[in-house]
């Protein structure tokens, strides 16, 4: 039996990117139906949509109308589209009039951690809930880290390193690795180093390339 071919995946994206969202979901379908062909190493790579947002953040519509030159009635129908495309991974994406917009940075660097503990796509997965689903804010220190306790991770740990500033260095220099190899929108699904799979790509998409690419390394 040919053993599963090892693929280590760069999945660059943001904690308030809806798209991101639904690219992990779909990400994890597609590998799901990969198993004992490919085995995945993924590692999250930071990416900040709105690094200048304030503390407090902003209405999510009205931000979204001033970023992108767009009206409600637009923001709304964009929303409906990624409304249906999380449904059909299923992801619960609740976001509409009243939500806020929030700056991830501090969600980033929890992230750096729980990567060295390898919980980073458990923290991942409840941060991108816990914004889309539940509308909570994940700029809060108190629900970054009552999350971070939830996923298997020091919660007391998890505190001192939002208190302290730790990993923000690291955090930044991945940013900048990956905006110095032209990753301008996320998701971005980065696979051995040189595949790049852009969007939040449905499952099947994601399961061809990934199909293909591991038959190119076993060429």
């Amino acid at each position: 039996m040919t053993a599963p071919t090892p693929l280590r995946i760069d999945f660059v994206s943001d904690v308030s990117c809806p798209w991101c969202a639904v690219g992990l979901a779909s990400l994890e379908q597609a590998l799901g139906r990969l198993d004992g062909i490919v085995e995945a190493d993924i590692h999250l790579q930071p990416f900040e949509l709105n690094p200048q947002l304030p503390a407090e953040g902003e209405d999510a519509t009205e931000h979204l109308m001033r970023k992108y030159g767009i009206d409600m009635t637009q923001v709304e129908a964009n929303r409906a589209v990624i409304r249906e495309r999380a449904a059909a991974v299923g992801f619960a994406f609740n976001m509409g009039v009243g939500s806020r917009v929030h700056n991830t940075f501090d969600a980033h660097r929890l992230l750096h951690w729980a990567e060295l503990l390898g919980h980073h796509l458990a923290l991942k997965k409840a941060l991108l809930r816990a914004y889309f689903t539940d509308g909570q804010d994940v700029a809060s220190h108190e629900v970054l880290v009552r999350l971070a306790g939830e996923t298997g991770l020091d919660g007391d740990e998890a505190r001192g390193i939002l208190e302290s500033g730790a990993y923000a260095d690291d955090v930044r220099a991945q940013e900048h690795f990956f905006q110095q190899r032209g990753i301008r929108s996320v998701p971005a699904t980065i696979v051995n180093g040189s595949h790049l799979i852009p969007g939040g790509q449905p499952p099947e998409v994601f399961e061809q390339a990934l199909r293909e690419i591991a038959a190119s390394a076993n060429r």
